[in-house]
């Protein structure tokens, strides 16, 4: 592997090229400061299905202010009291400056003809860009980025965070395809690299995202994580076939009269939820889905059944069109005629790094962190269609934090023994030549968060589950990375293990504490939810979890 053979410096570094990252980036170079924006995957997108949730029409009667007001509201509502009001007032209030900074820069992420109502909502407040309008706010991103001429260099594995006395001032990495390393200096860095679904061995996450990148280099910068127990799994996730597996079914599917049925035949929902049946929130149908499966009525393949031959064959090809012709292309399956087999699949990270709601800070001075990566936005459980709002204004703010936060600066920190530091984290690792092969211990790592800390958890699997991570915390100290023709990837495959082990740790270690059944959260052994204060919980390597208030727990000190 070569040595350092890059050196740049910008005053914004945006570490991840998502929807989050390129909205961050846009905003620091409207603002004329140079900004830089790196990823470790070729080609980014923002997969969000179905639309973004926004507030822009007012029910006869009501204001625009009453529009945006309810809109938070119900997210307050469905985060069950952790997620931080300041966070869901913003998504909601700037939602339709947000869709006006879109239609500047392409196609605004809505479609006034098509108005659904969705799982968590009270109103008809979900606005439709077709089927995928994550895919086209992203493209729209990526348009715009390349007009302001942004740096977007893709195949840079970031390792870690630049920090001297508690401030940010840059990051270290290397090139996938030809291993020369990279000194990036800026004044301020932006997380933008996804949550930690990766670790669940069924995650509707691709092989090279949301790996718990951002939660272990903002905690090995000083900055601490918000309820990373706190995760979404989506009940309706493909089972097979392998490629394919993980891949999620728009939740329209049931929103349109679909039912899940267990092995035997029955609709199990009328046992969890007479009332609403497959149409109540995501996490108790996951919950009630996963309850079958352990019973044993689940099929053989660990799922359920989700049919919806008894819709109107022309409702599933107007309504469910993208669902009917995904099925047919990576199963060859008429949902018209058959069921699909369907499981929980780890969708989204409801905790991450904890920030200051104003400007997405942490306790890293110049350091922010947003979108899936970022904790207390959301909390016990997300609207769905919250995605998209959260990017692009999360993206905003912290893009203007961070250029102001920049142009504020009257002396640039530096430290050669922080830089000396990294280049010798990967020096060693690239010669580690023990027995154990780092991606049989990442599959563990998968395993045992997959069996202890899936949608239902109790103490004892809870128990369990730390022991195999510790297990597997003592086999990597005897890890091999083996460098070939094939690339880097062995190289990377060591970081996204310890990435993957500290969020599994982070993630245990905080369900066992909270013991209570609130939101996406659910222990079988505590069913109700705790009936004091809601509290959040803090975790840091070093002092494990601390308990906060609820709405307070987001705010870390203002940094220098």
């Amino acid at each position: 592997m070569s040595s350092l053979g890059h050196q740049l410096a910008t005053s914004v570094l945006v570490v991840g090229a998502g929807g989050s990252g390129l909205r961050a980036a846009i905003e620091v170079a409207e603002a004329g400061v140079s900004v830089i924006a790196v990823a470790k995957n070729t080609v980014e997108n923002t997969p969000a299905p179905l639309g973004s949730a926004a507030p822009l029409w007012p029910t006869a009667g009501s204001t625009p202010d009453d529009a945006w007001q309810r809109h938070a509201a119900e997210t307050l509502r469905e985060g069950r009291l952790l997620a931080d009001p300041r966070t869901a007032r913003a998504v909601a209030r700037y939602a339709e400056q947000s869709s006006q900074d879109m239609g500047r820069h392409g196609p605004r992420p809505e479609h006034r003809g098509q108005v659904r109502r969705r799982s968590g909502h009270a109103h008809d407040s979900t606005a439709c860009a077709g089927e995928q309008a994550g895919p086209g706010v992203h493209r729209a991103l990526q348009i715009r980025a390349a007009e302001l001429g942004i740096p977007v260099l893709t195949g840079v594995y970031v390792t870690r965070l630049l920090v001297d006395d508690g401030t940010v001032f840059g990051a270290y990495g290397f090139d996938l395809v030809d291993g020369s390393r990279y000194l990036m200096h800026a004044d301020a860095v932006i997380l933008a690299t996804g949550g930690h679904t990766r670790i669940w061995r069924r995650t509707s996450s691709r092989r090279d995202e949301s790996g718990g990148d951002a939660l272990r280099l903002a905690t090995e910068a000083g900055a601490r994580l918000r309820d990373p127990e706190l995760v979404q799994f989506h009940p309706l996730g493909l089972v097979g076939p392998e490629h394919a597996a993980g891949l999620l079914l728009d939740e329209a599917a049931r929103g349109e009269g679909g039912v899940l049925l267990n092995n035997l035949g029955e609709r199990f929902m009328t046992r969890y939820e007479p009332e609403h049946l497959e149409r109540c929130s995501q996490d108790r149908v996951a919950a009630a889905a996963c309850t079958e499966i352990r019973a044993g009525r689940g099929t053989q393949s660990g799922g359920v059944w989700l049919d919806l031959s008894h819709l109107p064959r022309e409702t599933v090809l107007t309504r469910l069109s993208e669902v009917h012709q995904t099925l047919l292309d990576v199963q060859t399956l008429d949902i018209t005629r058959d069921p699909v087999e369907v499981t929980p699949t780890a969708q989204y990270s409801l905790g991450g790094v904890r920030v200051r709601p104003e400007d997405h800070s942490t306790e890293v001075t110049g350091l922010y962190v947003i979108g899936e990566a970022a904790g207390a936005p959301h909390e016990a459980r997300r609207l769905q269609e919250n995605a998209l709002l959260e990017l692009l204004v999360h993206g905003r703010i912290a893009g203007r934090a961070a250029a102001e936060y920049s142009a504020r600066l009257t002396v640039q920190q530096r430290s050669p023994a922080a830089v000396r530091a990294a280049e010798t984290d990967m020096t060693r690792l690239l010669a580690a030549d023990g027995d154990q092969n780092v991606r049989a211990l990442l599959r563990s790592v998968r395993h045992v968060m997959a069996e202890h800390a899936g949608v239902v958890r109790d103490e004892a699997g809870i128990a369990a589950g730390l022991d195999g991570l510790g297990e597997i915390e003592a086999r990597t100290a005897h890890a091999g990375i083996h460098i070939d023709i094939g690339g880097l990837q062995d190289l990377a495959y060591a970081y996204d293990l310890r990435s993957a082990l500290l969020a599994a740790r982070a993630t245990l270690e905080c369900a066992r504490e909270r013991r209570e059944t609130r939101g996406g959260h659910h222990r079988s052994d505590h069913p109700g939810a705790d009936p004091g204060p809601a509290v959040a919980l803090v975790w840091s390597p070093a002092g494990g979890a601390r308990r906060e208030p609820g709405a307070d727990a987001g705010s870390p000190r203002q940094p220098r």
